[in-house]
């Protein structure tokens, strides 16, 4: 496995990078303060899975397959880089003729409404663009989640339609309206 250089990208709030699995912790204490906020929109998991084993392992498997270039799952520090404020996952990344991903995201409860989630992805998705050289960013949301249309919408993201019962979620199938950015370059 050639190791990838891990990206440290700054924004005008946030330093943007890939988790380390030394770093793990940082994971854990986002997850737990935020359990109750994220459980709507993520699907159900056990108590395990926010153990501090479990966590771990999840960064480091998030690590190998940055190096290995599957996915790439970044994470926005505070400046002090003490915080995961928010983070973002580019997953199922296809080369070849498609050069496209799917996108996921979430925000710390307490941080959201200032802009961050924007300010992250903004960097992020320029950043996949051009390092992997992608063509298509795809991202889905529940109808109900009207926050994140209109951050899709803001980051130029175009709605390609409804698909119905598309994913398992808070333990039950949701429809979710589909959307992608296209690099203009």
């Amino acid at each position: 496995m050639a190791l990838k250089l891990i990206p440290e990208l700054e924004t005008e709030n946030l330093i943007i990078s890939v988790l380390t699995p030394d770093d793990f912790e940082l994971l854990v204490k986002y997850e737990s303060d935020n359990r109750s906020h994220l459980s709507p929109w993520e699907p159900k998991k056990n108590a395990e899975y926010f153990g501090l084993e479990e966590t771990k392992k999840r960064v480091e498997l998030n690590f190998e397959n940055f190096h290995l270039g599957s996915s790439i799952s970044l994470v926005a520090f505070d400046k002090s880089k003490s915080e995961i404020i928010c983070l973002c996952t580019f997953s199922n990344i296809v080369h070849g003729a498609f050069q496209a991903c799917n996108l996921g995201y979430s925000i710390s409860e307490k941080k959201q409404g200032a802009g961050l989630m924007f300010e992250m992805l903004q960097a992020s998705i320029q950043y996949v663009f051009t390092e992997y050289n992608l063509h298509r960013v795809m991202a889905n949301y529940i109808p109900s989640n009207i926050r994140s249309g209109k951050l899709l919408d803001k980051l130029g993201f175009q709605k390609e339609g409804l698909a119905k019962s598309y994913l398992k979620i808070a333990g039950s199938w949701q429809d979710h309206v589909l959307t992608s950015k296209i690099n203009q370059s």
